[in-house]
């Protein structure tokens, strides 16, 4: 693979390639050796972003009408859990006259002369059961870019063949159902598979942009489902709150992860007019500072800014050192109850949280937050967020 490496934080990371380029490559060796004959054990393909693979192919069946190949998922350093997986295809001839598959994508045919191909996915690869996502609801998940690049394949070596009669290709991954627990798919209304992915073809180690890419797809989501008011928590501590405290669903918020700034861009993006942001303290008290990638990689102010507004609030030198030496929020919160001080500090905070959050997100979006702490409950609030939170609260039992 052309420039196989990056570079991040000092390290050496190797770039992988997606479940799109694994099909594209397994659909050409699949409809090659379907009308070409022969057998093919690796395949080159040209990625969306120019970068030319060579793959190898595995696992190889002939049928009498149909030809079905797998090419392996090559992650690289990212963390992904469909690394190391079979990404199948298989070829087959559609009759004269045989009705298309109901559901599937097909190819844009600029003449009379050109091949009909057909594009389903088979087991292990998801469907989508909700709307706004990139995928039509009811269709497999093959998302726009692999899409293509899998018609094109097929095209391009149907043209080579002379070939201009219909195909039915259709998309398998063996261990896409056992895997998709691991994904965002359940969440996001994909159901019985992995999605088959990429808008480069390539993964890049660690990559920013799949993950905002997934916090776009949720909010996307919502809003298609026509919900008026976000919701969002950054994690698994947001949405424990959520469930245990506040006794509503995970289901009616979007995980931001550690990009809140990104995340106030895409409500903006999609639309809405109000968001709700419910989080950790540990987490939210960096958006005082103006920090709205949380990632304790890129910004860690928890103690300078607490112990900041400490001090401005009549804190003597020992509080503030035993503050900026605490390791926890929680632990710096213990440290102020003993003076007296937690609360006119926590309202400092909360004024600076909602002062960067209108700055983020503009005059179209009204962005809220709540902080909370697992041993203190409820932190702070800003002034709106009681009346956003009141839409997702249950309703009270009548007397």
């Amino acid at each position: 693979m052309e420039s196989e490496y990056r570079y991040r934080n000092q390290k050496k990371l190797r770039r992988g390639y997606t479940t799109g380029s694994c099909a594209a490559a397994a659909a050409c060796a699949a409809v090659s050796m379907l009308l070409m004959g022969g057998r093919k054990e690796a395949v080159e393909i040209t990625t969306p972003g120019g970068i030319r693979l060579s793959l190898p192919v595995e696992e190889i069946y002939r049928e009498q009408n149909a030809v079905s190949c797998g090419v392996r998922k090559d992650g690289g350093d990212d963390p992904d859990v469909t690394h190391g997986i079979l990404i199948h295809v298989r070829a087959e001839y559609l009759r004269e006259g045989e009705k298309a598959p109901p559901d599937c994508y097909e190819n844009r045919r600029d003449s009379a002369l050109s091949p009909v191909i057909y594009l389903d996915g088979g087991p292990g690869v998801g469907r989508v059961t909700k709307p706004g996502l990139s995928c039509p609801q009811g269709k497999a998940a093959i998302n726009p870019v692999p899409c293509s690049m899998i018609l094109e394949q097929a095209e391009a070596i149907c043209k080579k063949a002379g070939f201009t009669g219909k195909l039915k290709l259709t998309v398998f991954a063996p261990e896409g159902e056992q895997i998709a627990g691991k994904t965002f798919n359940p969440y996001l209304g994909i159901q019985g598979g992995i999605s088959i992915l990429g808008t480069t073809g390539i993964v890049e180690p660690m990559s920013e942009a799949a993950l905002i890419e997934t916090i776009r797809i949720s909010i996307r989501q919502k809003a298609a489902l026509g919900e008026k008011i976000l919701l969002v928590v950054p994690g698994n501590y947001g949405e424990d709150f959520l469930k245990t405290t506040l006794h509503i669903h995970p289901d009616r918020a979007v995980k931001c992860s550690n990009y809140i700034g990104e995340t106030l861009d895409i409500a903006v993006e999609c639309g809405f007019e109000n968001l709700l942001l419910i989080g950790h303290g540990g987490k939210l008290i960096k958006v005082a500072s103006g920090v709205m990638n949380t990632h304790s990689s890129v910004a860690d102010c928890r103690m300078e800014t607490i112990a900041a507004w400490a001090g401005a609030q009549g804190a003597g030198e020992e509080t503030v050192r035993q503050i900026l030496e605490a390791v926890t929020v929680e632990q710096a919160f213990s440290i102020l109850d003993q003076t007296g001080l937690t609360r006119p500090v926590m309202e400092k905070v909360i004024e600076r949280i909602e002062f960067h959050l209108k700055k983020r997100a503009g005059n179209t979006l009204k962005a809220e937050a709540i902080l909370f702490t697992n041993q203190k409950g409820v932190l702070g609030m800003t002034k709106g967020a009681e009346r956003l939170l009141k839409s997702f609260l249950p309703p009270c039992p009548s007397d």
